[in-house]
């Protein structure tokens, strides 16, 4: 069971887990809790070693009005944003604050992230955040939302927080300071934020430090996976199972991402592709260019250990996968290669046949790596046909058609193109159609909320889990901002209220401050143009003095168009002309009747409807 013991001696050899002044947090390894500054990334602090009592939750009854509530604030409704919220009586705690990538209808948003606004006057209850793994859909809200919440400790393993770290310190220099860290060193680490009981699980996933959460409270035990899945057949050791947490106490709530729901292909094996990837190095007849995403750190550490191996030379480039790889050097996950990496800028010091390019962009990102090679527009590297190309990685849904540009670019140019289509190079990190049941049998939950997926998904995983035998009020799916309460012996209920979810879009440096009415005015301008017009009046009489001036952009080419902007002049002096020269001029009626009556006019004469900008000038 938990213990507190306050006369534990403490020492610089043993690592530091940060929290605020105000908050103390217990683990099972009887650790008293500093206020210290975060360790630099790839100097830890050295483990603490002290016995490992058995995790025992030591409730007390559950006061009659309390119970546990759940509120996703983002990942219910889509791709991306994951972020859910528990709270229990007066402590909160988080799980994961991602991103999500803007949609096409949405010109010049970087990303979204959750709303956070329902948390507000709460701050000081949120006992702490944990992340599931260092994926950009679960990390990469968190500067912007560790901030606006005042900075409450962050939980996660070593590699997912030194992503943080190195998010916030791309967000805001020099405010790494402000975080306040909890590392989980080992998978059977256990914690207490308040009166929330946390302790971990293993899982496969695609990026290393990958961990699944169990957060009890005497309302229920919440089991989640983050993302997830089965490997048949890992690189090394057995399969990972999830049995154990059967034995859990109920009510066990099964959180599971369903993403590969309606999958019901067999999952590629990571052997079978890292076989292939393999021999496609070893047999290409001249240099291997792979196109991944930055956070597949272990199949980068395949490539590499066997680049190294046949003697080949590995050039990584793009900004997050040079990056993700040091922080992993730095912290012992992936060895220095120092005779097999070399930069970009000395490829032409090697064979052709010696050279594996490893970058990011395979997504068809315009200023990407992968893309700007294939374009011509990389400072050292032009493709070949010679050149082995690979796609080795999964067409994020909505970039099908970037990524096929790309792919017939690059047929153009090289003769060995290779992508999942022809030869299986990929191996996804999500789970599919089986991996869910057999979970769901291994667990056995007494409730169910499918998570993380676009709605559909979740509606096809709830109808899963009726086929699997599970009753109707066992499987809940949720939308963005509803609130789940678990109260011990009844029923759990979906309440009314409901969390305010509004995308919160960031734009360059501004974070919220695009509206919808923003957006509506960009997709004007995008599917019509614009059109502004200049008209000079006299400010005593209102008289319109000489002809107005009119800019066209994305409209209609001025030149080749002559008599309809000769006609918009002469409707836009007859609308200006004053019926009453005796009053001064009304800057907004003489702007809103412009704007009205041209925008009608124009789309009377083409059937499309530009911005209309009208600038009144007074003389």
């Amino acid at each position: 069971m938990f213990v507190k013991n306050q006369n534990v001696p403490t020492n610089s050899s043993r690592r530091n887990f940060v929290s605020n002044s105000s908050r103390r947090v217990e683990t099972s390894r009887i650790i008293k809790v500093a206020s210290t500054p975060t360790p630099a990334v790839g100097k830890p602090a050295a483990k603490l070693r002290a016995p490992r009592p058995k995790f025992v939750p030591n409730f007390k009854s559950a006061p009659s009005g309390s119970g546990l509530k759940i509120c996703p604030l983002g990942g219910q409704e889509e791709v991306g944003r994951n972020c859910t919220v528990f709270e229990y009586d007066n402590d909160i705690i988080i799980l994961d604050m991602g991103m999500q990538f803007a949609d096409e209808d949405m010109p010049g948003i970087d990303y979204i992230v959750p709303n956070v606004a329902s948390l507000r006057g709460k701050e000081k209850n949120i006992r702490g955040v944990i992340f599931s793994h260092g994926h950009l859909d679960h990390i990469g809200a968190a500067p912007i939302l560790l901030e606006q919440l005042g900075n409450p400790p962050i939980i996660g393993r070593k590699l997912t927080l030194a992503m943080i770290k190195h998010r916030q310190e791309d967000y805001k220099r020099g405010t790494t300071k402000n975080l306040k860290t909890i590392v989980i060193d080992s998978i059977d680490q256990k914690i207490s934020l308040g009166k929330f009981q946390i302790s971990f699980f293993k899982v496969e996933h695609s990026i290393i430090d990958a961990v699944g959460v169990i957060i009890q409270t005497p309302h229920g035990t919440v089991i989640h996976p983050g993302d997830w899945m089965i490997e048949g057949d890992p690189m090394e050791g057995g399969v990972v199972g999830y049995e154990e947490l059967a034995k859990l106490p109920s009510p066990r709530i099964l959180m599971l991402e369903s993403l590969g729901v309606a999958y019901s292909k067999e999952r590629i094996p990571i052997k079978t592709s890292q076989g292939n990837l393999e021999k496609l190095i070893s047999e290409a007849p001249g240099r291997v260019i792979i196109g991944t995403f930055a956070s597949q750190l272990e199949r980068v550490t395949s490539l590499l250990a066997y680049s190294e191996k046949i003697g080949k030379k590995v050039i990584l480039d793009g900004y997050g996968m040079k990056m993700n790889v040091k922080i992993a050097q730095e912290l012992g996950y992936i060895p220095a290669h120092k005779h097999t990496l070399i930069p970009v800028e000395e490829i032409s010091k090697y064979p052709e046949n010696k050279i594996v390019v490893i970058c990011t962009g395979a997504q068809g990102e315009s200023n990407a790596v992968f893309s700007r090679i294939v374009n011509g527009n990389h400072r050292y590297i032009n493709i070949k046909k010679s050149d082995v190309v690979i796609f080795s990685s999964s067409v994020i849904p909505g970039n099908e058609r970037s990524v096929q540009k790309v792919k017939d670019q690059i047929y153009r140019l090289s003769d060995h193109v290779i992508h999942s289509s022809i030869m299986d190079v990929h191996s996804g990190g999500h789970a599919n159609v089986d991996d869910i049941k057999t979970i769901l049998k291994q667990i056995k939950p007494d409730y169910f909320l499918p998570v993380y997926a676009n709605h559909y998904m979740l509606v096809e995983a709830k109808k899963l889990a009726l086929r699997e035998g599970f009753r109707e009020d066992q499987v809940f799916v949720l939308d963005n901002g509803n609130i789940i309460k678990f109260q011990k012996g009844r029923q759990p209920t979906v309440l009314k209220e409901k969390a305010n979810t509004d995308y919160v879009m960031v734009d360059g440096l501004g974070i919220g401050d695009v509206s919808e009415i923003v957006l509506r005015d960009r997709r004007m301008m995008a599917d019509d143009g614009m059109i502004v017009i200049i008209a000079t009046i006299d400010a005593k009489t209102g008289a319109i003095i000489g002809n107005p001036d009119l800019i066209s952009r994305g409209f209609v080419h001025m030149k080749e168009n002559r008599d309809l902007i000769e006609k918009t002049r002469m409707k836009v002096k007859q609308i200006v002309k004053d019926k009453n020269p005796t009053s001064a001029a009304d800057d907004d009626y003489i702007k809103n009747k412009i704007r009205n009556e041209i925008g009608q006019f124009l789309f009377n004469s083409t059937k499309r409807r530009p911005m209309v900008l009208p600038v009144v000038i007074k003389v």
